[in-house]
């Protein structure tokens, strides 16, 4: 064979697999991103953005919903990238794993109130638990390789205590309060362990004064108010209120001042009597702790701990955001949907979006 001729077969054989790899890389219109050959197609994207916008109750302008299509891909990117290496170094979650957070899901809910929310999202029981397998893989992976190199020490707390002392000036009386709050009516939104709701005044007048009596016996103000506390906001944290400044419970504009004198009433770790306001509902509050106006010492336990807390929470923010950007660095990523709008220059296709170059 002259070398002609070979040349001649060399490009034909070049050309051949350039094809070919083009045309594997060039997806069919409903794959809408690709990462490291992992497809991620429109229908999941589309069935995140619906349950997005049920949401948020208002259907978003064309450029609103391209843009929130545009982050949902984004997301689902970043969570590929750290699913594989997670994976890769042997942390997906298990079975056992997904089950056991599936359950501590469903638990606040009827099966009812359960199945509504999945439909409400546009997600099945299936959807459900691969979502859970990936947030539980994920984390295992960032626990590993994030928050394992955290440290903080001695110096970085006294550092960030002489560096913000107002944070720790105390003004005023503060007073940390917890509540259990039992309503007269059938409330939609329940989120005790127990999913327990009283439904009419005699129930809750009955109910509460059943669990003040069992607090008294000796159970836990905390674990009582988890268990069947109707505060939706606060019964998953044991009815913690957090701190509350004393001229707020002196104001005599107050909307409850029942539950402000039973608060100025009580000493740290005291538990009030049932206290019913005047919108008919039923409170048992207990004072967590109080503390007195005045800069707070850096020797107070509380105050290190917060401090750590602080720390803690803004390295791993910035580490975690530092991983990503690695791992997507070093991560082959394709997005179609990205191409597409900004071929059209921002004027978003009624249509289901195509990969750039097919028609």
């Amino acid at each position: 064979m002259n070398r002609r001729l070979f040349a001649s077969v060399v490009l034909a054989v070049l050309v051949a697999a350039w094809a070919s790899c083009h045309r594997q890389e060039t997806p069919s219109a409903d794959v809408w991103a690709r990462v490291n050959g992992h497809e991620i197609k429109r229908e999941e994207v589309e069935k995140y953005f619906r349950g997005l916008v049920t949401q948020q109750g208002q259907e978003p302008s064309a450029e609103e919903a391209a843009l929130l299509k545009l982050n949902i891909i984004d997301e689902l990117v970043n969570n590929e990238i750290l699913l594989e290496r997670a994976r890769t170094l042997g942390l997906e979650a298990s079975d056992g794993e997904v089950e056991d957070k599936f359950t501590e899901l469903k638990s606040p809910y009827t099966e009812e109130e359960f199945q509504k929310q999945l439909k409400d999202r546009g997600l099945t029981v299936d959807d459900q638990r691969r979502v859970l397998r990936q947030q539980i893989s994920i984390q295992k992976l960032i626990n590993r390789e994030v928050v394992s190199k955290i440290t903080i020490t001695d110096q970085d707390i006294g550092d960030y205590y002489n560096a913000n002392l107002s944070q720790f000036n105390v003004v005023e009386p503060q007073y940390r309060v917890a509540q259990i709050l039992i309503t007269p009516r059938k409330d939609r939104q329940i989120r005790n362990r127990k999913n327990d709701d009283a439904t009419t005044d005699a129930q809750a007048q009955k109910k509460s004064e059943a669990l003040l009596k069992a607090i008294d016996g000796g159970a836990d103000f905390a674990q009582v108010a988890m268990d069947y506390s109707e505060d939706p906001a606060n019964a998953p944290t044991g009815g913690d209120l957090g701190w509350i400044p004393e001229s707020n419970l002196r104001d005599p504009k107050t909307d409850t001042p029942e539950l402000s004198r039973a608060v100025l009433e009580l000493r740290p770790g005291g538990v009030s009597r049932v206290v019913k306001t005047r919108d008919g509902n039923y409170h048992i509050l207990k004072l967590i702790a109080r503390e007195g106006a005045g800069q707070r010492s850096l020797a107070d336990p509380q105050v290190r701990e917060a401090i750590r807390g602080n720390l803690r929470n803004r390295r791993e923010q910035l580490l975690r955001a530092a991983f990503l950007a690695v791992a997507r660095e070093e991560a082959r990523v394709e997005n179609y949907y990205a191409r597409q709008v900004l071929e059209v220059a921002g004027r978003v296709p009624a249509e289901p979006a195509k990969p750039a170059g097919q028609k």
